[in-house]
């Protein structure tokens, strides 16, 4: 067993973007497991944007981080020592003890999940894929014939629902930075169309790639794409509102979006949703996800970092659109 192990902890609460010195990677001894207890041996970790909320001593839906103390995030691994009578050494599983390398578990605080598709587990049949089934699914009620505009479809949690969207027989349209993510985004996962932001305009080109008009936004950036989203909605529209990654690092609440009154006019829902309020659809995500990823009907994409030291690097890459697909960190 290890006697050491290296963690990220918050040094420091950022303003504005993250820089490096907001954390700090230190060595810390590794107790044995107590009753009940399991050592994991973690093989990956996720940094996801929710993340970003948590560097701040605000309230939120979810705990700030504390400072001078490892952070947290999901995480797969291996068990190697077991005092539980459910877990076994050799057993894969994903639990919320990330952002180090070896974890001191209760057995209960994991989940034994297949070796095969042990990063999956951290994207497309995790938190951001239940995130993605959920919002289009339940949140924006996806209907017969509507036409669905997604932001930050090449990410995690955006590519999955334009995938589903697309395998229930609908018209997808996605949002995407730079022209190798728009040509992923079609080529690869199947989207129908999509816009490159960083070319403005956003209503101009959602005009020309939808010119119908949209049923469905699945917003994970907010800002100017909602804005776009809302003046293009047909009447009747539903904006599952996930995430506002433009805003996250904001150190002044930017300007709303300046066409509300389309909401009325248009009698458009706008819902925001947070997914661990959606346990009770868990078992219906995994059956159907976990079969479209076996079959091949649903296209993963993973961006590996290196080494539980660049973990911070990973982060603050996804904050700025790196990724594509899931941002994960390799630990072992």
């Amino acid at each position: 067993m290890p006697h050491t192990s290296r963690e990220i902890q918050l040094a420091s609460r950022p303003v504005g973007e993250p820089t490096p010195e907001n954390f700090r990677l230190i060595e810390v001894e590794v107790p044995d497991p107590g009753p009940g207890e399991v050592l994991v041996r973690n093989t990956f970790m996720s940094v996801d944007p929710y993340m970003r909320g948590r560097m701040n001593d605000v309230k939120s839906y979810v705990p700030p981080f504390a400072l001078d103390e490892p952070m947290q995030g999901g995480a797969v691994g291996e068990v190697v020592a077991s005092n539980d009578d459910e877990l076994a050494v050799g057993d894969t599983v994903v639990h919320m003890s990330g952002w180090r390398e070896y974890a001191v578990l209760h057995g209960k605080a994991c989940k034994k999940i297949p070796a095969d598709l042990a990063s999956a587990y951290l994207g497309v049949l995790g938190m951001p894929g239940l995130t993605a089934y959920v919002g289009l699914l339940d949140v924006a009620e996806l209907r017969d014939d509507d036409i669905v505009f997604v932001s930050g479809a090449a990410g995690a949690v955006g590519s999955l629902a334009g995938q589903i969207a697309k395998l229930r027989g609908h018209t997808v349209i996605g949002s995407a930075g730079g022209p190798e993510k728009v040509a992923h985004v079609v080529d690869d996962l199947g989207f129908d169309a999509a816009i490159d932001y960083r070319r403005g305009d956003l209503p101009g080109q959602l005009r020309d790639v939808a010119p119908k008009g949209i049923d469905v936004y699945f917003d994970n950036v907010g800002g100017d794409h909602l804005e776009a989203a809302i003046g293009h909605m047909r009447p009747h529209g539903r904006i599952a509102l996930c995430g506002l990654i433009s805003m996250y690092n904001a150190t002044e609440l930017p300007p709303g979006p300046n066409n509300m009154m389309q909401v009325v006019g248009r009698r458009i829902t706008i819902r925001g949703f947070i997914v661990t309020d959606h346990a009770a659809r868990a078992a219906d995500f995994e059956r159907d996800v976990s079969a479209w990823v076996r079959n091949g009907d649903i296209v993963v994409r993973e961006t590996v970092v290196e080494g539980i030291e660049r973990a911070p690097e990973a982060f603050l890459g996804l904050l700025r659109g790196a990724n594509t697909g899931k941002m994960l960190v390799r630990l072992s």
